[in-house]
């Protein structure tokens, strides 16, 4: 599945147009404890999180994930969102709630991470 088609299924907005849509989600996570989710990301990542500062983004980046979600139409600052750009990182927003986002992907047989 395709960070285009999990955009599609959530109803999401993506927050940075200028980022290719076409990597790869290989697995799901969703956790707003920063310190955790180094620990625990990984490559090609849907990351669902409300947290919208920087070092998200440079978390996303670090583990080279395929997407940032933001659940119950929360919206990055801008400046994470140009960092976001800068880095290839796709942020998207959703109205949906995380058990939500996290319900239709694990459906769609995207697994937790590993």
């Amino acid at each position: 599945m395709k960070v285009s088609d999990v955009m599609s299924l959530i109803d999401a907005r993506n927050l940075t147009p200028d980022v290719a849509l076409d990597r790869d989600v290989t697995c799901g996570y969703v956790c707003d404890l920063l310190s955790w989710v180094m620990a625990h990301g990984e490559e090609g990542m849907a990351w669902v999180t409300v947290q919208t500062h920087l070092n998200v983004v440079a978390v996303a980046a670090l583990a080279e994930m395929a997407c940032v979600i933001l659940p119950e139409g929360i919206v990055m600052e801008q400046e994470s969102l140009d960092k976001a750009t800068s880095e290839g990182m796709c942020v998207l927003s959703s109205n949906l709630t995380a058990y939500e986002i996290c319900g239709r992907i694990a459906a769609q047989g995207i697994p937790a991470h590993a």
